[in-house]
């Protein structure tokens, strides 16, 4: 992996996102599909009786779309929120939220069972993570993170860019990037640091048969990928698995 790509991923990104926090529900809401994909993906974690007494975790939440999502998915469940940017968690907790929804500082790799007990009260029942596994640092040590937070049993969906396996999800993504999201990101934010590395994070990232057999190898089963449609078919998915065994 390119060293800038590898520096981002050790603290600039989070600053990156501390910058365009103010913006960033703008930028995404000229995303066709953007909120409605993050529903999809939080449906295909298939809770049941809509959520009622399960605890959730959504890690990497950004200003709250996927948590939002997850909320649509799973009204009446314990929701805890994560992320590392200052910024963008103000953004997020600003927002109107029940009273099962909260949110928390920290960095996703430092959510560990002692941290999910005293912040969820136990382990989480499900894990939605959008957009937050390209870029941490050490993905495996992630996955190994979150299945450990899990209840055995419990389910784990990722919504993901994932263009390495596709010459035409590339092209596409190359196309869109360049032309609209890096552009549109500078007007907005006033630079276009944490675009241009959108751009080539995904570019780098595994493909969707790699990120699926990383899963695997991190322990999980049942482990599966589904596209998203409109333009971004191809490029964003959701790769769902869980942690083997039964609640007891």
């Amino acid at each position: 992996m390119p060293s800038t790509t590898i520096q981002m991923k050790h603290g600039a990104v989070t600053d990156e996102f501390d910058h365009a926090a103010a913006s960033y529900d703008r930028l995404v809401a000229a995303n066709p599909g953007y909120h409605s994909h993050l529903r999809a993906s939080a449906r295909r974690l298939r809770l049941p009786d809509r959520g009622e007494g399960l605890r959730l975790l959504d890690l990497g939440c950004g200003t709250g779309a996927s948590t939002a999502a997850l909320l649509r998915a799973a009204p009446l469940a314990r929701i805890v929120a994560v992320d590392a940017s200052r910024g963008m968690l103000d953004a997020a907790a600003a927002k109107t939220w029940p009273p099962g929804v909260s949110f928390h500082r920290a960095r996703a790799e430092e959510v560990t069972p002692a941290w999910a007990a005293e912040h969820l009260g136990g382990p989480a029942d499900a894990v939605f993570a959008a957009y937050l596994v390209r870029n941490v640092p050490d993905p495996d040590a992630l996955l190994a993170s979150v299945r450990s937070v899990l209840r055995p049993g419990g389910r784990l969906a990722l919504h993901e860019y994932s263009v390495a396996d596709s010459p035409a999800a590339r092209a596409v993504w190359s196309a869109v990037c360049w032309g609209v999201v890096i552009p549109a990101g500078g007007l907005l934010t006033g630079r276009t640091d944490l675009f241009r590395y959108l751009w080539r994070s995904a570019m780098e990232f595994d493909g969707r048969a790699g990120l699926l057999e990383r899963m695997r190898r991190a322990g999980l089963v049942d482990v599966a990928s589904a596209p998203l449609p409109g333009w971004q078919y191809g490029i964003t998915h959701t790769f769902v698995g869980a942690r083997p065994g039964r609640a007891g």
